[in-house]
């Protein structure tokens, strides 16, 4: 299988990886077939093993600053 590769910034992974870690334990999302769901879940995976703030005492006030620098002005 042919493998591909995206660049994020570190505000844009903390972002993403936060987002989707909510998104997943969510009851009421609604997929097309389970595999669109297993690619989530296999991405928030790739995601959380590049996030190494996740578990930093200050992540949401370091969440919070990402948000800051990535929302549009």
């Amino acid at each position: 299988m042919k493998k591909y590769s995206i660049e994020l910034s570190e505000d844009e992974l903390i972002i993403l990886s936060d987002w989707l870690s909510r998104f997943n334990k969510r009851d009421d999302e609604k997929f097309r077939d389970q595999a669109e769901q297993r690619a989530l879940w296999d991405l928030d995976c790739q995601l959380e093993k590049l996030n190494e703030i996740v578990f930093a005492p200050d992540y949401d006030e370091r969440l919070n600053k990402a948000y800051a620098r990535v929302r549009d002005q």
